[in-house]
């Protein structure tokens, strides 16, 4: 009876054996992974959104981190409904780090022939997955070493990770008109002037960070001069209760244009106040805000609109 029963016991376990073999619930998932976990961000096969897996990662310095995520990227998922989102159309021909957490992605010129849809996509698979990589706030992509554009020809410019919506589909891949009421420097860089820009843009970038990079990038058109120094690089713009946080790089402390404090600062207010979900502005250098603008203006200090250095009579559309 003994053996009878030791043989019973044999066999279901080989039959449990058998069935977990079957079944993918069953699989064996290892309860220790080595490394640092990241999400890595592919396309599905239709190439109408992304999706994440968790990528386990050794390197521990920032360089080793992004290699490695590249790599991971470049790889065929596990989810069979994806497909990798480096490799495939275009490569990756270089990085490197700035100061201030900036990486600078250099891609190969047969990323310009990416369909638009894909295009947005891929850019925002890259910046979502190399972001997370050790002292990594932003990324800015250039094609043969040139600066990545838009459809319209506008230059990109750095990246955030919260930049790209959550959603996918056509919502991702919208593009958008509309008129940026923005404000620059009169002819004498005492007072500012009106202008009314229409402006096509793709969804998936932030209202506000849209004015403060027409701010920076400067006017097009006579009448009107710049306040920004456009080295500038912009860090970050985020919006919470009202109030839009505008986070620069140390470049903005530098003033190469003839304009006083508060132009530069009111520029800056007063563009961002007329969108529908900010009442306030505070600037941020390099993260901090304990510094006093131009022996002027604390930039701890939240700004509204200052109307008063408006000139009448000069503004232009």
């Amino acid at each position: 009876m003994k053996d009878t029963s030791n043989k019973k016991m044999a066999l279901a376990a080989v039959m449990l054996l058998f069935f977990c073999m079957l079944l993918p619930a069953c699989s064996v998932v290892p309860e220790n992974q080595e490394g640092m976990a990241f999400d890595v961000y592919y396309l599905n096969r239709e190439e109408t959104k992304i999706a994440k897996e968790i990528h386990y990662i050794d390197s521990q310095d920032q360089s080793g981190q992004i290699g490695e995520l590249l790599e991971a990227m470049k790889a065929v998922p596990s989810d069979i409904s994806l497909k990798a989102s480096v490799g495939n159309s275009f490569q990756v021909t270089g990085f490197k780090v700035e100061e201030g957490g900036q990486l600078d992605l250099d891609v190969d010129e047969s990323y310009k022939k990416l369909p638009p849809t894909t295009e947005v996509l891929v850019r925002a698979a890259l910046v979502r997955t190399l972001s997370q990589a050790e002292g990594i706030n932003h990324v800015l992509m250039t094609v043969g070493g040139q600066p990545l554009a838009d459809n319209t020809g506008a230059a990109i410019g750095p990246m955030t990770a919260d930049a790209f919506i959550d959603n996918a589909g056509k919502e991702i891949n919208s593009y958008e008109m509309v008129k940026l009421k923005l404000f620059f420097a009169n002819e004498t860089g005492d007072g500012l002037v009106e202008i009314v820009k229409p402006v096509e843009y793709n969804s998936n970038i932030s209202m506000e960070k849209l004015v403060v990079e027409y701010l920076v990038k400067g006017p097009d058109i006579d009448g009107v001069y710049p306040v920004i120094n456009p080295g500038t690089k912009i860090l970050s713009v985020t919006v919470k209760d009202g109030i839009c946080y505008v986070n620069f790089d140390e470049n903005f402390m530098t003033q190469l244009y003839n304009v006083t404090a508060d132009v530069v600062v009111y520029s800056i207010a007063n563009s961002l106040v007329e969108l529908p979900n900010v009442n306030k502005v505070q600037i941020a250098v390099n993260g901090k805000t304990d510094i006093i603008y131009r022996e002027t203006f604390n930039l701890s200090n939240l700004y509204e609109r200052n109307l008063d250095l408006v000139k009448t009579g000069e503004n232009v559309e």
